[in-house]
């Protein structure tokens, strides 16, 4: 004998590689209820770390659906020129995007050289004009103290500087606006290479499921901010041709107020209006009542035709679930989820819709199927 061992004479169960190699390790479980457990489990630990990946990058995420958002608005106004100008589409897109600059410059040399003496006495007028209102109040036993809500006005009114000077300057949130410009150029440009793109990360199945949901996700959030941009045209020239007429100051700044804060559903028209009847009231009782009169029809014009038929088109939000997303997402996020949350919401409930019409084609097919017979 040559002393030397033969592999094939030792089973490879007794050496120590075969038998770790035959032994189940920590993540093998015989148990077949132990491995659903484990998989169950596993979605959940997944689950909970994306909600917590969301909470972290919420302020990002809301940027990112700020660029869909100005993206829809761009394509939809390249699509409306489509309409009356039969060139390519990238020639639309330009058209729209220099219109948009435009207006942002014309409106920043308008709010900073003709509306910045108005800007920064509309404080101090809304401030004067409330206090007298809440002096009336306290003088006729309703209950109210004009010292235990100074405070709260003046806090009030800090804001409503701090909208005219942003309106005046642009200056607020200026890295945030340009990302969501980049963001909403580079998808509006090509919006398919990047729906592609999250289509190929899904299941061959659900692809075309995906891409009909987000069709009608980009129609609805057109038609959407269709009908946002135009009560704000109409809320906001309307309601500076009707102040001109009478001759109530500040006319320019509160029409311009009043457009951009018809942005905010729900919360904007309310918050212009009541700054508009301020500044009415202190050129006297006419003007003040004249100032309630056109808020009324501006809001009556824009609720009864404008709104409606915008509604027709796109998604039929419930007033009350808007304003409970406007409030929540104005806490966390300040003026960005204010303003993105009717939108997201809109979102939301297309999907929903979509994902519950699915499920509904899925049953009525495997109730319409003939049952299996089984073997004698």
């Amino acid at each position: 004998m040559s002393g030397e061992i033969d592999p094939q004479a030792v089973p490879p169960r007794h050496t120590p590689a075969g038998h770790h190699a035959h032994r189940a390790g920590p993540t093998d479980y015989a148990d077949a209820d132990v491995r659903r457990e484990a998989k169950k489990a596993a979605v959940w630990i997944g689950m909970a770390a994306l909600v917590v990946a969301v909470v972290f990058m919420a302020q990002p995420l809301l940027v990112i659906f700020a660029g869909l958002v100005f993206a829809a608005m761009i394509d939809g106004g390249a699509r409306l020129l489509g309409r009356i100008l039969p060139i390519g589409r990238g020639w639309r897109v330009a058209l729209v995007l220099l219109g948009t600059l435009a207006f942002l410059v014309w409106t920043a040399w308008f709010a900073g050289t003709t509306l910045a003496d108005q800007a920064a006495q509309l404080p101090a007028t809304v401030e004067t004009q409330a206090m007298r209102a809440l002096g009336w109040l306290e003088a006729h036993n309703m209950g109210v103290r004009a010292e235990d809500v100074r405070g709260v006005v003046q806090q009030a009114l800090g804001g409503v500087g701090q909208l005219t000077r942003a309106v005046g300057g642009l200056l607020g949130g200026a890295t945030t606006l340009f990302l969501v410009l980049v963001l909403g150029i580079y998808i509006a440009v090509e919006p398919r290479l990047y729906q592609r793109g999250i289509a190929w990360m899904l299941p061959m199945e659900s692809r075309a499921h995906f891409h009909g949901t987000a069709a009608l996700m980009g129609k609805s959030l057109r038609m959407l901010m269709f009908g946002r941009l135009l009560g704000m045209a109409v809320e906001g020239v309307g309601t500076w041709v009707a102040l001109v007429l009478y001759g109530v100051p500040m006319s320019g700044l509160l029409g311009l107020l009043t457009g951009l804060l018809a942005f905010l559903p729900n919360i904007g028209a309310p918050l212009s209006g009541l700054i508009m009847v301020l500044v009415g009231f202190s050129g006297g009782t006419t003007m003040g009542l004249y100032c309630i009169a056109v808020y009324v029809i501006v809001q009556t014009v824009d609720g009864n035709i404008i709104v409606p038929m915008v509604a027709k088109k796109t998604v039929d939000l419930a007033p009350a679930l808007v304003l409970g997303a406007q409030l929540v997402m104005g806490a966390l996020f300040g003026i960005l989820g204010l303003a993105l949350a009717d939108p997201l919401v809109a979102m939301i409930k297309v999907w929903l819709e979509r994902h519950s019409a699915r499920n509904a084609s899925l049953a009525e097919a495997a109730a319409g199927e003939p049952l299996a017979v089984p073997p004698a």
